[in-house]
């Protein structure tokens, strides 16, 4: 190969990389819960508590706005959340399994909302596309994350400037699927994210926490895991 020919392919693959650091995450120093199902208890027993209405309030979420539901499963936040920012606010829900994406992407169709888009994500990486998003929730979720210092790096590249995760889970240990707060609070730290405020969730043993990213994002190798157990 000559050496412009070789020079002609680094810039290919350059070009391909998509700026994808080449550094090492640290692995999860936690356990992780299984995906069991892409449902959380039934939209009715949640509705009867008020969840939905209580996490879109706490979250600030207004008309107009442009939110991300990660890990969407049936849809119980997305249709909900379609509302909330009306026709000209814009959702983006995600999931990382293909058949879920599709009945969710199928359930869009038939209630006619016109303002969600469906996406598949990596079980590492969400997708998002850069500096869109005033909130991107992860309920009921997060316990499931299996490498969570990826996840998170690059989930708060989707935050608009100002723009926040809201995060809803149990106060379990994550082998029964939940996020002791003070793990949440650790890993999220651990990529410049810092916990705003946070409240119970009424009926349940489930809390939700806004967070802002205030600090730099680290390059991979400098985040330091956290040792929490839970």
């Amino acid at each position: 190969m000559s050496i412009r020919a070789s020079g002609l392919l680094l810039l290919a693959l350059a070009a391909c990389d998509g700026g994808e650091p080449h550094s090492t995450f640290p692995e999860a120093q936690r356990d992780i819960a299984p995906i069991v199902s892409d449902s959380f208890s039934t939209e009715d027993a949640r509705d009867r508590l008020g969840e939905a209405e209580a996490v879109i309030a706490f979250a600030g979420v207004k008309p107009d706005m442009s939110v991300a539901d990660i890990g969407a499963g049936e849809g119980y936040y997305t249709v909900r959340l379609a509302r909330a920012v009306g026709p000209k606010g814009r959702v983006l829900a995600q999931d990382i399994v293909p058949e879920t994406r599709d009945r969710l992407g199928l359930r869009v169709q038939r209630e006619g909302l016109d303002n969600v888009a469906v996406r598949l994500g990596l079980p590492d990486d969400p997708k998002l596309p850069a500096a869109s998003f005033d909130r991107i929730f992860l309920v009921h979720m997060y316990h499931e994350v299996e490498q969570p210092y990826p996840f998170l790096w690059h989930l708060r590249d989707g935050l608009k400037p100002g723009g926040l995760v809201v995060v809803v889970d149990a106060k379990r240990p994550v082998k029964r699927h939940g996020m002791p707060p003070a793990l949440l609070e650790c890993e999220f730290a651990s990529l410049g994210l810092t916990k705003l405020r946070d409240a119970a969730l009424d009926g349940a043993d489930s809390y939700m926490v806004l967070y802002a990213a205030t600090e730099a994002r680290p390059e991979p190798d400098a985040i330091k895991p956290c040792a929490v157990t839970g």
